[in-house]
């Protein structure tokens, strides 16, 4: 069992699980979100003119839990892409430690290791990302199920948005590079008046509030940089039928023909339109996630610590026996 990574195991598990709580919480506001960003009309025509549209609408009809459609889907998505994500990105930079035989990583270095780390994930989890956006975009009370959702198309299809999925892995990239520098320069204040933790100890970690801070702080910075990407990448996965009716036929789903349509349609402010949403929803979620991975990471170095010597002690008795 030497050669389980069990750090990076313990850091993938704590920040799965942050990932499923925090999606779960937040999951109307992700709804609302995706359905407002998915709309591409001439200011005259639109349907949402605002976040608090697509909500008034779901109260209107008496579709409230609809908000929640997609919900088990996102939770899989969430759960699969961060604990591939936070496996990936602690593997990696491990790796690189040890390879290049220096204390701490420099930010250029965390760049490319987070890159790396969100395209093993994005290649693992498209069909579900992609999927869950139509779940959420479907008119309320009319969502289909996961497999009814990726059989009604091709394949390929499937992987709409991958492109654009790849582009925007520089989104986590940056944050957690914001994060995880903002988070040493924290720590090392603390260790000033604590003292360095002891090998084999459970790893120093960050208060509640200081994480949610933090987290908060590195998404918005992520979030700003890449934000017309994302509306991109939500149109091209999403092809609302109206919009297939119409140009299903005619224009290719790629990322130049979403910029187009939103230029056209709409214009510079297209590009930024939903962003404040887009940031309340990411800020919150991201700083949730990392607030309560930060909490339960040393359950988890302790869970897989004893998991660790147990099936050590199991393959001893194997041997012996």
């Amino acid at each position: 069992m030497a050669s389980v990574d069990w750090e990076s195991l313990s850091e993938a598990t704590s920040g799965a699980v942050g990932a499923l709580i925090s999606t779960t919480i937040l999951y109307p506001l992700d709804t609302c979100k995706t359905k407002y960003q998915a709309e591409v009309r001439s200011p005259g025509e639109q349907k949402y003119r605002n976040l608090s549209d697509v909500l008034w609408e779901a109260i209107s009809t008496r579709r409230v839990l609809s908000l929640y459609q997609g919900l088990g889907t996102k939770n899989l998505q969430s759960f699969i892409s961060q604990f591939v994500y936070f496996y990936s990105y602690s593997y990696f930079k491990r790796l690189y430690l040890k390879k290049s035989q220096v204390k701490s990583i420099g930010t250029k270095a965390n760049l490319i290791v987070a890159a790396a780390a969100g395209a093993c994930t994005v290649f693992v989890t498209q069909p579900l990302d992609t999927a869950s956006s139509r779940m959420q975009t479907s008119e309320f009370g009319n969502s289909k199920s996961l497999w009814e959702t990726l059989s009604g198309r091709s394949w390929s299809e499937a992987f709409d948005g991958l492109g654009i999925s790849l582009l925007l892995t520089s989104n986590p990239s940056i944050q957690y590079t914001v994060f995880d520098q903002l988070k040493q320069r924290l720590l090392s204040e603390q260790s000033n008046i604590t003292g360095s933790s002891t090998a084999g100890s459970s790893p120093a970690l960050l208060s509640a509030f200081s994480a949610f801070l933090v987290g908060a702080i590195s998404k918005s910075v992520a979030t700003v940089l890449t934000y017309p990407a994302i509306r991109c990448k939500v149109m091209v996965q999403t092809s609302s039928e109206e919009n297939n009716a119409q140009a299903k036929s005619k224009s290719p789903k790629t990322m130049m023909n979403a910029l187009h349509t939103i230029w056209s349609k709409e214009g510079v402010p297209g590009f930024f339109k939903g962003l404040q949403a887009q940031i309340l929803k990411t800020v919150l979620s991201s700083a949730l996630l990392l607030m309560i991975k930060e909490k339960i990471s040393s359950s988890s170095w302790i869970l897989m610590r004893a998991l660790q010597r147990y099936l050590l002690v199991s393959q001893k008795r194997l041997k012996i026996a």
